[in-house]
């Protein structure tokens, strides 16, 4: 059973950085694209980043671009996301997903962590 397990989350000032860790068991980390997702109060979940198997290719959504950074490490089996220059509205709980295929949609990703939260203060 593939398991997932989010670190690193916190209470920081706007402009402030993190990084969030997702360590992966379980299964080859290495045959899974990572993603991450973030839902805020009142709100659906929504798409963050996405690295490929290798990690030569990422992908982020708007919001984020220029901002945040998603890595993988496959002989730590652990994949990153560097968050800086961090805004109020990055205020949600951060998850971490693994999946066979490479895009936004969270369908596509079939192993999720628990979650763990980041609150940026103004």
């Amino acid at each position: 059973q593939v398991q997932l397990v989010e670190s690193g989350g916190g209470l920081v000032q706007a402009g402030g950085f993190l990084r969030l860790s997702c360590a992966v068991s379980g299964h080859t980390f290495s045959s899974y694209v990572m993603g991450w997702f973030r839902q805020a109060p009142g709100k659906e979940r929504e798409f963050v980043a996405a690295v490929t198997w290798s990690g030569a290719s990422t992908l982020y959504a708007d919001s984020v671009e220029g901002r945040f950074t998603i890595s993988r490490d496959n002989a730590k089996n652990t994949a990153y996301l560097q968050m800086q220059s961090l805004k109020s509205e990055d205020t949600a709980v951060y998850y971490c997903a693994a999946g066979t295929t490479y895009g936004r949609a969270s369908s596509w990703y079939n192993y999720w962590g628990q979650g763990t939260q980041v609150t940026v203060s103004s």
